[in-house]
């Protein structure tokens, strides 16, 4: 491949990449895998796969969407459909894995626990997810990282949509608590570590 070729595809908006690669440019799509592999990676983590079952799940993911490039008509944005792909993915591996059954009635040991801060007093969001419960990360994480409807993840979990719902209320109103400027849980955590 030449670098004019190389620096086009760099250059290139992901339609026009997505568009390339289903006319066989595999240079096209490995220019989409190099720019969206983390975010769906980060995804993945999320939603509760150690980093080892993101780079598999994603790698798998990636794979999907190259089989089925020509489905993405642009009509969103690329990361957002190769992250549908990719939950979609986690969340057969969990099936396979009997989890799933679990994570409706699942309650994590130490949920409490205070998000890492740091020097400047941020809050690290997957600290944050990581305190939620198991149902309660994967709903959120689909809904809002892979971007799915909500009947979209009651369906991928096979759970009632009331679930989910209630899942992604809970785990989005503990979110704002603990990522709230001057929580006053924060506050007293903080005096704790002293």
């Amino acid at each position: 491949m030449s670098g004019s070729h190389q620096s086009r595809l760099t250059a290139s908006h992901d339609v026009e990449l997505a568009a390339l690669a289903t006319a066989g440019d595999r240079a096209a799509f490995g220019e989409l895998v190099r720019r969206h592999g983390s975010a769906v990676r980060g995804l993945l983590r999320r939603m509760g796969a150690t980093p080892s079952e993101a780079d598999d799940v994603a790698q798998d993911a990636f794979l999907t969407a190259f089989e089925r490039i020509g489905e993405f008509r642009g009509q969103g944005a690329f990361a957002a459909w190769v992250k549908k792909i990719g939950a979609r993915h986690y969340l057969r591996r969990l099936q396979k894995e009997r989890r799933i059954a679990s994570l409706a009635g699942e309650v994590e040991e130490g949920g409490d626990a205070a998000p890492a801060a740091d020097a400047a007093g941020k809050i690290d969001l997957d600290e944050a997810l990581r305190a939620l419960g198991p149902a309660e990360r994967i709903c959120v994480s689909m809904c809002y990282g892979a971007g799915l409807s909500h009947a979209e993840a009651a369906d991928a979990l096979n759970l009632p949509l009331g679930t989910v719902k209630s899942h992604v209320k809970r785990g989005l109103e503990k979110l704002r608590a603990r990522l709230a400027p001057g929580d006053a849980a924060q506050e007293d955590r903080r005096r704790e570590n002293g």
